[in-house]
C-alpha cells in the first residue's frame, strides 16, 4: 500500500493545549497569524488544569467539604465525580470550539514528533500529517512521576493523581507516598470524603521550606481532621495482596507496614518530552529533563519557545499564563518582557483552610541578615476578621515578614478562609511598594477576610 502524507504549513505551530499554548494561540490567531495547535489527547483540550489538575481537584475540595454525616460516603463520592466530569467535559468542548472555530486556527489531535527544526509529524501511514512552521511553541506540560520503590510501579493498586480523580469508587484506605502540595491536597480531599488516609513523607516534617510555626499549624489541622501523617518514613517496598497493597516503610530504625486499597504516588511531576524527539530539532534539555530556555523562553533553537511546566519553571497554571505573555511580547510586542520581571509569585496549598504563601519566610529573611519585624496572629484571635466566624472556619494563622527599615512586606504565610484570595492583595502590594502600614490603614468591606490586615500588622512577635 502506498504511503501518503498530508503536508500542512502555518505561521505558528503550537504543540500542547495547555494554558500558555492556548493563550498564545488565541492572541496570535486574532493578530492574523495562521495557527495550528496539536494536542495528543481529545481528553486534554485546555490542558492539565481544567481536565485533571486545578479544576477537578478544587471542585473535589468543594464537594468533600459539603459532605454531611448522614450522606453515604460511596454514593456521595460517585455523585461528586460525576459532577466533576460534567464540568471538565464542558470545559474541554468550550476550549476546542473557541480555538478551532477561529478562521485562522486549526486544532489537530495526535502526538507530535519533530522531524527537523521546523517540522513535526503526527500519526503514521496514510494518517500521517506533517506541519511546518517558522515559529514553534512547545507547551506539552508535565506528567506524574513514579518513584523507584520496589513493587510500586507494578502494583495493581497504584494510582496517579489523574487516575484518582477519575475513579468512581472511594478507596476505604488511601496511602499517599509524598507529603508535598499534591500529596497533602489529595489527603485532605479524600479524608473529608470519608477515606482513611495515611501520608508517608521522607522528611522529618511537612513543608520543609516553610517556617516551623507555619508547618506545625498545617500539621495540627490535618492531623486534627483525622489524617495519619508519618514523617521520617522511607517507603522500601509495596506488595500486592488479593484486594489491597501492603506498604512497607522504615522509620526510626523500625520496619513498619500499612494496608491500603489504593496507593497514590505524589512525589512530583516531570516535563512531558519523551515523545517529542527533541534531538531531531536540535532542542537542548537540562539535567532535570526540562527544555532549556533563556529568560525570553527561547530554546537552543531561537525560533522554538517553550511555555509552562515543560520548561522547568514553577508548575503553576498562572505561571504558564505569564509565560504566554512573555512569548507574545517576543512575537507581537517589544520583546522586553522576561521571566526575571516576576516578583512575589504566590502559591496556594488547597487544603481546608488553604495555605497561601509568597516571598521570604522568616528563616530566609533572617539568614539574609535582614532587619525584620514579624507580625503574626492566630485566626481565632483576630477580632477584625468576623468572616472567619460567619463561615465557621476559625482555624489557621496569618504571618507577615516586614522590613523594619522600609515597612515593605517581604513575605507572607496565610492559612485561613479565603487565603487564596487574600494573598493576591498581598503580592500586589509587594510588587508595587505598598507598605504594611498602608495595608493596615486601608478601608475594607465588612465582614471580609482582608480586613484582618487592620489588626494583624500590629501583632508583632519577638
Amino acid at each position: 500500500m502506498e504511503t501518503t502524507t498530508t503536508a500542512l504549513s502555518a505561521d505558528i505551530l503550537v504543540i500542547g493545549f495547555g494554558k500558555g499554548g492556548k493563550t498564545a494561540a488565541h492572541a496570535l490567531s486574532d493578530a492574523g497569524k495562521r495557527v495550528i495547535l496539536i494536542e495528543q489527547s481529545a481528553n486534554m483540550y485546555g490542558g492539565t488544569c481544567p481536565n485533571v489538575g486545578c479544576v477537578p481537584t478544587k471542585m473535589l475540595v468543594h464537594y468533600s467539604n459539603s459532605k454531611r454525616i448522614e450522606d453515604d460516603a460511596q454514593e456521595f463520592f460517585a455523585n461528586s465525580v460525576a459532577g466533576v466530569r460534567a464540568l471538565t467535559s464542558a470545559f474541554r468542548a468550550g476550549n476546542f470550539e473557541a480555538l478551532d472555530g477561529k478562521d485562522t486556527a486549526t486544532v489537530i489531535t495526535g502526538a507530535a514528533s519533530f522531524v527537523d527544526a521546523h517540522t513535526v509529524a503526527i500519526g503514521e501511514g496514510q494518517d500521517r500529517i506533517t506541519v511546518t512552521a517558522p515559529i514553534i511553541l512547545i507547551n506539552t506540560g508535565s506528567e506524574p512521576m513514579t518513584p523507584n520503590i520496589p513493587g510500586l510501579a507494578r502494583s495493581r493498586h497504584l494510582v496517579s493523581s489523574t487516575e484518582l480523580t477519575q475513579k468512581e469508587v472511594l478507596p476505604e484506605r488511601l496511602a499517599i507516598v509524598g507529603g508535598g502540595y499534591l500529596g497533602l491536597e489529595f489527603a485532605d480531599i479524600y479524608q473529608h470524603f470519608g477515606a482513611r488516609v495515611t501520608v508517608l513523607e521522607t522528611a522529618d516534617r511537612l513543608l520543609a521550606r516553610e517556617d516551623d510555626d507555619v508547618a506545625q499549624t498545617v500539621t495540627d489541622i490535618l492531623a486534627g481532621d483525622g489524617i495519619q501523617l508519618i514523617t521520617g518514613a522511607r517507603v522500601v517496598d509495596v506488595r500486592d495482596n488479593d484486594s489491597t497493597s501492603t506498604v512497607i516503610y522504615e522509620k526510626d530504625g523500625q520496619t513498619l507496614t500499612i494496608e491500603a486499597d489504593a496507593v497514590l504516588a505524589a512525589t512530583g511531576r516531570r516535563p512531558a518530552i519523551s515523545q517529542l524527539n527533541l534531538e531531531a530539532a536540535g532542542v537542548h534539555t537540562t539535567a532535570r529533563g526540562a527544555i532549556e530556555v533563556d529568560e525570553h523562553l527561547r530554546t537552543s533553537q531561537p525560533h522554538i519557545l517553550a511555555l509552562g511546566d515543560v520548561n522547568g519553571g514553577p508548575q503553576f497554571t498562572y505561571v504558564a499564563l505569564d509565560d504566554a505573555r512573555i512569548v507574545l511580547d517576543q512575537l507581537l510586542g517589544r520583546g522586553t518582557r522576561t521571566t526575571t520581571d516576576r516578583v512575589a509569585v504566590p502559591h496556594t496549598l488547597f487544603i481546608t483552610p488553604p495555605l497561601a504563601t509568597a516571598g521570604l519566610t522568616e528563616k530566609e529573611a533572617r539568614a539574609e541578615g535582614r532587619n525584620i519585624r514579624v507580625s503574626r496572629e492566630n485566626v481565632a484571635d483576630i477580632i477584625a476578621m468576623p468572616r472567619a466566624y460567619t463561615v465557621e472556619e476559625t482555624r489557621g494563622m496569618m504571618k507577615f515578614i516586614v522590613d523594619a527599615d522600609t515597612d515593605l512586606i517581604l513575605g507572607a504565610a496565610l492559612m485561613s478562609i479565603d487565603a487564596q484570595e487574600i494573598i493576591n492583595v498581598v503580592t500586589l502590594a509587594m510588587r508595587h511598594g505598598i507598605t504594611a502600614t498602608d495595608l493596615r490603614d486601608s478601608i475594607y468591606t465588612h465582614p471580609s477576610s482582608t480586613e484582618a490586615f487592620n489588626e494583624v500588622f500590629d501583632k508583632v512577635v519577638a
